[in-house]
Order: structure tokens, then C-alpha cells, then sequence
């Protein structure tokens, strides 16, 4: 929808049996407890850790992911673990698991999706975006509430399940649709954070 490179996603059917091929028991049982629909991504090959030292991103796109991320609230793109890929010379998002934090605390939900993203400050393409402002509106009007909801809409039942909160996988559905559309609406608020972040960094 954002037009942000990442690899193809798709869904996947994984069969407890595939664990028999991978040697390492980890491995093995993480693939067992992930039987059934999951979510898979395509294999680039010979893609690379992304290195800030060595690939400097140009200031636009750098921009829509540091936006991109605080409006996801994603913790896991730092120095440290960028969670970036290049791959013929190009940059790839991978690694969102650690994005929406909040529906760790849903009693919590509405008050968090007003409040500023301070660890953006940690973002590891936070120095090259200097156009954060400037990408807002042209982001926000790609994501009308219409198009969240399609979004959403996207995610199986079976995995909105096991939260006592919600009584039904439409109920869980509908509060990260509410969750998603009124942090775009007072998004001002992390995309001030994240221009004030920046400014700090240099």
C-alpha cells in the first residue's frame, strides 16, 4: 500500500514433518509449534545486513521508514539490529514482529496510539531522514480508513485467538482497526517526535 520495499509476503501452510529435514533441534521445534498458517517471505539470495557505514539510503526513503515505523511503534530497527537487507544494491524491510507493542497491554490501547515514539530516537536511518515532514501527508492519504480495514481484513481468524479481551476474532479485529486509524488521525504527535529526534541526532 505504501509502495515501501520488502519481499514478496505470502501465506504459508507449514507441516509439522518439514522439522524432520532441518538439522538444528531448535529449529526443529520452533517449525513444529508452527504448524499450520503462517506467514512467509521471500528468500533473496546473497541479500546482505544492512551497514549504515557502507550504504547510505537516499533522505526520502529513509524518511518513509523512520515514519513508517513510528507510526508501527517498531522497537527493532536500530544500529544494533537493523532488521534491513540489501539486495542488488537495494534496501528491504524484514522483521516487523516487533512493531505494535501496545496489543501487549489492550486495556492500554487507545491511550498509547496518542502518544509520541520516543525510541525512534534509536532508529538506524534516523540520520538520514530529513524529509520526515515533508513524507507525512503523502503517507497518511495512501492509508484512508477504508484501506486499513482491507488490511486488517487480510489477517486469518485463526491467529486473532487467545486474547481474553476480545470475544470473538471480528471484536479482536476491529480494535487494531481502531487502534490504526486514530494513530493515523493524531499522528502528529509521533511524526513531531520523530523530526525533534532527528534534529537532536545531529
Amino acid at each position: 500500500t505504501l509502495g515501501l520495499p520488502i519481499p514478496e509476503i505470502v501465506f504459508v501452510e507449514l507441516d509439522r514433518e518439514f522439522a524432520r529435514t532441518e538439522p538444528d533441534p531448535e529449529i526443529q521445534d520452533l517449525i513444529r509449534a508452527s504448524e499450520g498458517l503462517n506467514l512467509g517471505s521471500d528468500y533473496l539470495p546473497g541479500a546482505i545486513n544492512y551497514d549504515p557505514a557502507a550504504m547510505q539510503p537516499d533522505a526520502e526513503l529513509a524518511s518513509k521508514l523512520v515514519w513508517f515505523d513510528a507510526f508501527t511503534s517498531n522497537v527493532d530497527r536500530t544500529a544494533r539490529n537493523p532488521n534491513l537487507m540489501v539486495w542488488h544494491r537495494k534496501l528491504y524491510l524484514i522483521d516487523h514482529g516487533a512493531a505494535m507493542y501496545f496489543h501487549h497491554d489492550w486495556a492500554s490501547a487507545g491511550e498509547a496510539c496518542k502518544k509520541p515514539f520516543v525510541l525512534i530516537r534509536d532508529h538506524v536511518l534516523l540520520p538520514f531522514a530529513t524529509q520526515i515532514a515533508e513524507v507525512d501527508a503523502g503517507l497518511a492519504v495512501m492509508l484512508p480508513d477504508a484501506e486499513i480495514e482491507r488490511i486488517v481484513g487480510l489477517v486469518p481468524d485463526s491467529w486473532l485467538v487467545d486474547e481474553p479481551v476480545f470475544d470473538s476474532p471480528a471484536a479482536y479485529r476491529q480494535a487494531y482497526v481502531d487502534y490504526l486509524q486514530h494513530r493515523l488521525r493524531v499522528r502528529a504527535a509521533f511524526v513531531q517526535e520523530a523530526v525533534r529526534a532527528h534534529t537532536a541526532h545531529v
